[in-house]
């Protein structure tokens, strides 16, 4: 199938070049000319791990194109994949401008029929929204749009895996054409009958995706519902954190006991700094402010954010108990990215960290494997380092920001000795506290005994 993606973020240059790894001819467009042009010169202009193989390999089979002209790349798809941006307003909602904006692009370009497909995160009865809008600015025209939600589920760092070996695909739709052409899209990764990406140690062998047809408002409620509940799950062992110091308890055995119960999981039982990326705080204050909007209480979420919030003074708090004052401290970062395996910034808890310390008047060094580059423009009267060690030399103490799994497997001693303090603030329960002690660190971590 011909199929366009507007917008090459995170989401939409997977999602092209996934669809293009399993068979589609897919152009991608974006307002970013710049980002185009990197993209057709051979360049990727994310950090995603399996891109850099998924990507050239489609552009070799003529599937994966890239074009600055959104009016043909809009032109040349059957079925089109809307995946911009809709970054928070100062008052938590979502902005759906460029998406008004497609909509007006798609209606006056279209000559002929098409599939509009949201893929970007938005509230429930966007879709409604988005269907007046493509009446309203096609009035003049005689095209028939249907409009479709297929909510994403990708994580950053392993969003290539994700796309071609999904748990579930949920499409919302007010039409079987709709369903059927959507499902003629997914049809291989039902199957299964695609060749594995060789970035993959292995291809999943067990029960095809759960294929889940729905409504488009439901489809929409479904992403904002799972990932609210994710940053609930997060914020909850957070609250327990704090309670299992009070009590000399730790929370790794806490979350390890809860999470063998089917009904609760372990997945995102995480105590630390706290979650942070584009999604989940996006979302969770877009789903708050769509519930306050629609006469629902959702206290219970505006508790979460409120923990989650805390986390950064959290962790000030256990550095300045032990170094007393901060002003003056040589203070070593690892990670800024919001998680390991991405370069993405944006909302990370790191970043919120690194500027608590320079307003304390400390001096920070960070180094992070892949995400110093973005850093770069927000953080600029920080130093940077070439690695975990430049970045510990002379330190006072050491805060792990991101659980890049490098910085487990660190050379320990000799970041020790070449620390002024071996003190560590393990800001992601990464280490383990009985080995970082016995090395002779001074160990603070969240919601285990110090």
């Amino acid at each position: 199938m011909r199929i366009s993606v507007v917008g090459t973020g995170y989401v939409g240059l997977v999602t092209g070049a996934c669809l293009a790894e399993i068979g589609h001819e897919v152009v991608c467009t974006d307002s970013d000319t710049e980002k185009i042009k990197t993209l057709e010169s051979g360049g990727i202009p994310i950090y995603e791990p399996g891109l850099e193989n998924v990507i050239p390999k489609a552009r070799k089979l003529n599937r994966l194109s890239f074009r600055v002209n959104a009016v043909e790349a809009v032109s040349a798809g059957d079925a089109i994949f809307i995946c911009v941006g809709t970054p928070p307003l100062p008052n938590g909602d979502a902005d759906l401008s460029a998406i008004d904006h497609v909509a007006r692009l798609i209606a006056t370009e279209s000559t002929s029929p098409k599939l509009v497909v949201e893929k970007s995160t938005v509230p429930a009865r966007t879709g409604q929204e988005l269907k007046r809008a493509l009446s309203v600015y096609a009035r003049r025209s005689s095209v028939t749009f249907h409009v479709a939600s297929n909510p994403e589920f990708l994580r950053e760092g392993t969003a290539v895996e994700d796309f071609l070996h999904p748990d579930r695909i949920v499409v919302g739709v007010e039409s079987e054409s709709a369903e059927r052409q959507l499902k003629e899209i997914y049809q291989p990764v039902l199957d299964r009958k695609f060749n594995c990406p060789v970035h993959l140690k292995s291809c999943p062998d067990g029960p095809a995706p759960q294929w889940l047809v729905t409504t488009i408002n439901s489809a929409e409620l479904i992403k904002h519902a799972s990932n609210s509940f994710l940053a609930l799950k997060i914020s909850y062992a957070n609250m327990v954190a704090d309670l299992a110091e009070k009590l000399g308890a730790d929370i790794d055995e806490v979350v390890r006991a809860m999470g063998l119960d089917p009904r609760i999981g372990r997945s995102f039982l995480s105590a630390g700094l706290g979650f942070g990326g584009f999604c989940l705080p996006k979302d969770l204050q877009a789903f708050v402010h769509l519930a306050e909007r629609s006469g629902v209480d959702f206290g219970m979420l505006r508790e979460a954010e409120k923990i989650n919030k805390q986390r950064i003074d959290r962790c000030i708090e256990k550095l300045r108990g032990a170094l007393w004052v901060l002003r003056g401290k040589q203070i070593a970062v690892l990670g800024l990215a919001f998680k390991p395996n991405t370069d993405d910034i944006r909302f990370a808890p790191a970043i919120d960290l690194v500027n608590r310390l320079l307003s304390e008047g400390a001096h920070v060094r960070a180094y992070d494997p892949q995400a110093m580059e973005r850093s770069r423009a927000t953080l600029s009267q920080i130093e940077y380092a070439h690695s975990a060690n430049d970045a510990a030399r002379d330190a006072d103490a050491l805060l792990i920001a991101t659980e890049w799994d490098e910085f487990r497997a660190l050379d320990w001693p000799r970041i020790r000795d070449v620390m002024a303090r071996p003190l560590v603030i393990d800001g992601r329960n990464l280490l383990s506290p009985a080995e970082m002690r016995k090395l002779g660190f001074e160990y603070r971590a969240f919601g285990r005994p110090d």
